[in-house]
Formats: C-alpha cells, structure tokens, sequence
C-alpha cells in the first residue's frame, strides 16, 4: 500500500490561506498586493538564508523527505492494532514450536525494528541486552527527529523578524517618497505585506510544520516501545491472550475502538 496525504496537513493550509483570502475580499484588499518582489524576497529568500546559516548540508539534504513526511501519511507502515496481533500470532507460534521458528517470521517481515528484536531473541541474546539495544536505536532517532523539526521551528521564528525587517525597508521608502503621496502609500503598503508574509509562513506553516514532525515522531517512538514490550513478552513465553491485553495499553484514540471491534470478531 502506498502513501496516502495527510489531510490534515493539506486542510490547515487550505484553511490559513482561505482564511486570509477571506479577510482580504472583506476588506475590500486587491490579490495583486502580494505581488510585491521585495516583500518576496525579504521573507523567503531571507528564510531560506538563516535557515542554511543555522543548519550543515547534511542536516538540510533531508528537507524534501520532511516535506513528504509532513504532507503525506506513510500508508505500507503497519497501524499498531496490526502490530499487535503480529505479535499475537508470534506468541502462539513460538510457544508451540520454540523459539527459532521465529527466525523465518522475523525476515519476511518489513519493520526493521521489530526484526531486529526477534533476531536477537532467535539468537539467545539477554533480555536486558535487547531492550537496551533497541532503546538506543529509540534515543538516537529521536535525535535526528529533533533536529529536523528544528529546521521548521527555526524558520518560524526568523519569518516574522524578517518580516519586521521587510517593514522598516518598506518605510525608508515611503519617507523618501514623502512629497509624492501616491508612492509613499505604496511604500507603505508594500512594507506591511512584508509583516503580512512573515507572519503568516512564520505561525500558520512553519512552525505547525514542526509541530507536525514531532508529533509524528512521539508516536513513532510510542510505536517502538510497544514492539519491545511484545518483544520482551515473546522471550519470556507469555501467554498469548495476555500478551495482547497488555500491548493494547498503549493504543490511543480511535486505534482502542479498532482493537475492541478486532477482538470482538475474535
């Protein structure tokens, strides 16, 4: 199955831009104000700047990744009901056949964390070993997805000042304008657009965007500490029923009413 948008995503921005559409149209605010290159310039390019100012090139390589991970919900990923009762159906296999029946199961599978926890169960390897391996792989991309978010948090926070920047310029130009009336209120229109632009990429799409990522990422890590639990519950020959109950406690939302709909049919 492939990736399928996050609607969330895609209707907040649709929301942020009608919204100030809206408030334009009301007041009686013409579109082609925003086609002020200056402004543009200001703001984006401006944002862009202090953004590679901030960050390395190795650290900036992944922005299109982040883009499709923010406007896009990766849809081949197992949901954690489906996790859950993978991890049902191991427990019944290794409690009837053993442990290295696993090793089969573990390689055709597509998660490579979880693979790489049930490997080292078929290895032998200690438990307290296992869950402190996998807990590292959990901390370190933890990690990376911090500093990815902080790409968006950074750029929410440079928009606006730059847009404070784009406004001062717009009025040195209207008080050098100050004997023709019609161009200083250009100038001063055009230095509000400024503030107008920063603001908005600032609050409505950068800084939601790094909101977005870390709370993709707190579920990814939320994802990972159950499958070390259904991990850990596989070595110590749990039974299977239980193992179930106990993996559904860190299920959230609407992911609950799946699993009790799911067992109902069970």
């Amino acid at each position: 199955m492939g990736k399928k948008p996050d609607l969330t995503t895609i209707i907040g921005c649709a929301i942020g831009v009608g919204a100030v559409l809206a408030a334009m149209h009301f007041k009686h605010i013409h579109l082609s104000v925003f086609l002020n290159p200056a402004a543009t310039l200001i703001i984006f390019v401006g944002t862009v700047a202090a953004v590679m100012n901030s960050f390395t090139m190795k650290e900036l390589s992944s922005v299109g990744k982040l883009f499709d991970m923010i406007f896009n919900d990766a849809g081949k990923e197992d949901s954690n009901v489906e996790i859950i009762q993978k991890f049902f159906d191991l427990t019944v296999l290794a409690r009837k056949e053993g442990l290295l029946v696993l090793e089969d199961e573990a390689n055709r599978l597509e998660n490579k964390f979880m693979k790489k926890g049930l490997l080292m169960v078929v290895d032998g390897v200690d438990e307290g070993y296992i869950t402190e391996m996998l807990e590292l792989d959990i901390e370190s991309m933890e990690e990376r997805h911090g500093t990815r978010a902080s790409i968006f948090s950074s750029a929410g926070a440079y928009a606006p000042t730059l847009g404070v920047l784009g406004a001062v310029f717009g009025l040195i130009a209207a008080m050098s304008n100050i004997n023709e009336i019609e161009m200083m209120a250009e100038a001063v229109a055009a230095a509000f657009i400024a503030t107008i632009l920063g603001i908005f990429t600032g609050y409505v799409l950068w800084n939601p965007f790094a909101t977005k990522l870390k709370m993709k990422s707190k579920h990814e890590v939320l994802q990972k500490r159950m499958i070390i639990e259904g991990i850990i519950c596989i070595q110590r020959g749990e039974n299977p029923v239980l193992v179930k109950s106990r993996l559904a406690v860190f299920l959230q939302g609407n992911e609950q009413d799946q699993f009790s709909q799911d067992s109902k049919k069970d």
